[in-house]
């Protein structure tokens, strides 16, 4: 099988993502993550614009990793100066790491009017840095800033870049699409080149401004990469960086290349869904391969089909990565969607049987109430073990009161404050709890999970991810019916219950209620 190396930047350039500010705990609990996973190369941070970065090199050196090297970032020396005299430089060499990334411009448009130099002074500024940081024992990969741009611009400029790379001592060059506005096409045509141009192992690394960075990394390994750069669910400046999570399986599902395991690739998912929690960051559902809904059937005719061969709707199996098919329930769907849900249960029930047609009748009711089960598949599930009377009912809520208020601050804006109190049974026992929130949702939720963590401790690793609220008319049209949808984490896992009634607050929490039910369901 063909092989690559993954190189991860998720704790570097994925860190420049907008709404994204890792601590060093966070950095630390990602770099155990990908190493798990089985990345070649771990790019953790710039040591000299970052002391954040500087401290988790520090802390790094206590660690140990089974696949993954750590990799420290920085710039080429500065114009005019000896690579003995530059601060990035020591920045880079105090990191500890084996290996460096260095990066330098091969566009003449930044070497003009950001580094303010000659092209001669760049290539020097590019072989004299290589070289230093090569006689003090470390393996240099060489970036080569805005290849693509500068390739297109001044292509014998380009090619030099990379031909003094090569000739200073760089392991690998990678060729980077920075301002993310190649076309496939051209990749590979720049790609081949370069080929043409060095010996040395080339690398990739795309920016996803056209949105296509994942289709740009897969053209640059057709036309001669054998090193990818990516950030591992696609978070980075601007539009984000190619997605490893996409590209991985891509290359070894797809094309025939040795990347990890197929053991390590049934934890893509996993991987995933954790690098983005910790990054506090939502995985938008609809990633390849990852996403919630990368595997969901929705049409009625789509939920027949794959039930009786998954092939005709989707491209792979999904445990292949560690997702799994969902059927989504709606007007729309089929009674396949429903019995699909029902196998999980009680695989001998069919399209005929009583209980089939029972759980469809009571689903219909109940979105006739105002619930929506396409978007809730927990609330679902509970339904299903309550029909079939396979649900264990873990506590009772006997009470609660909720009280909101606005507090001016400053005098001029207000910020909502609610306090909630909650008594729940368990078995013959009681608590009773109170708790402040961000709104009274939010105080339900701490309250509640408070009182039942006396019972269920693991219900301490679960947090509230979103709520959305929608009024929908209710079935005699007369009166408004409130929806809320909310979705829940374990930190590993992520799942979605509804609750619905003309009062918010109920809404909420059948909604709230539903959602610790799920995580407590195998209890």
């Amino acid at each position: 099988m063909k092989k690559t190396e993954i190189f991860d930047s998720t704790l570097r350039d994925g860190a420049q993502g907008e709404g994204i500010s890792f601590s060093v705990s966070d950095k630390l609990k990602i770099a155990e993550s990908l190493d798990r996973f089985g990345v070649d190369y771990i790019e953790a941070g710039n040591p000299f614009s970052n002391p954040k970065d500087a401290e988790f090199f520090r802390q790094a050196e206590k660690m140990h990793f089974d696949n993954a090297k750590l990799v420290a970032f920085g710039s080429t020396i500065r114009k005019n100066t000896e690579p003995e005299d530059d601060e990035s430089v020591a920045a880079l060499l105090s990191a500890g790491t084996k290996h460096i990334v260095v990066f330098g411009k091969a566009w003449d448009l930044h070497v003009d009017c950001i580094l303010g130099t000659t092209l001669e002074e760049n290539l020097k500024m590019i072989s004299s840095t290589i070289c230093y940081l090569r006689s003090k024992g470390r393996t240099v990969f060489f970036d080569a800033e805005h290849f693509f741009d500068g390739y297109k611009a001044n292509p014998a400029y380009a090619l030099e870049v990379i031909k003094i790379a090569e000739k200073a001592g760089a392991e690998v060059i990678v060729l980077c699409d920075t301002n993310g506005g190649s076309f496939p096409d051209e990749i590979s045509r720049s790609v081949k080149e370069a080929r043409k141009a060095v010996r040395t192992t080339l690398g990739i690394h795309c920016h996803n401004d056209t949105g296509c960075a994942d289709a740009n990394t897969i053209a640059a390994v057709k036309a001669g990469v054998s090193h990818i750069q990516g950030t591992f669910t696609g978070m980075g400046e601007r539009c984000g960086n190619a997605a490893l999570s996409t590209v991985i399986p891509d290359l070894q599902l797809k094309l025939g290349y040795n990347i990890v395991s197929p053991e390590k690739l049934r934890t893509l998912t996993k991987t995933a869904r954790f690098i983005n929690e910790v990054a506090n960051i939502r995985l938008p559902r609809n990633l390849p391969y990852i996403g919630n809904s990368a595997f969901a059937h929705k049409g009625g005719m789509h939920a027949d089909g794959v039930a009786k061969n998954s092939k005709t709707f989707e491209h792979i199996d999904p445990s292949l990565v560690g997702n799994k098919r969902n059927f989504l329930l709606s007007e729309v769907s089929g009674r396949s969607a429903v019995l699909s849900k029902l196998h999980a249960f009680d695989d001998t029930l069919t399209k005929s049987s009583c209980e089939t047609k029972q759980i469809t009748e009571k689903m219909k009711e109940l979105e006739n109430d105002g619930f929506q089960f396409e978007a809730a598949a927990a609330s679902f599930e509970l339904l299903v073990r309550k029909e079939l009377g396979k649900f264990t009912q873990h506590f009772e809520i006997d009470h609660y009161r909720i009280i909101s208020s606005m507090d001016s601050l400053d005098g001029q804006a207000f910020t909502e404050k609610a306090n909630a109190i909650v008594k729940v049974r368990v078995g013959d026992k009681y608590e009773i709890t109170a708790d402040e929130g961000e709104g009274p949702v939010n105080a339900m939720d701490k309250a509640l999970r408070k009182a039942l963590e006396v019972f269920y401790p693991e219900l301490k690793k679960m947090h509230l991810v979103d709520f959305k609220v929608r009024v929908v008319a209710s079935s005699d049209s007369t009166a408004a019916v409130t929806r809320v949808l909310i979705e829940s984490t374990d930190g590993e896992n992520t799942w979605t219950t509804v609750g619905a009634s003309r009062d918010i607050i109920n809404a909420s929490v059948i909604a709230l209620k539903d959602s610790i039910e799920y995580m407590l369901r195998d209890n």
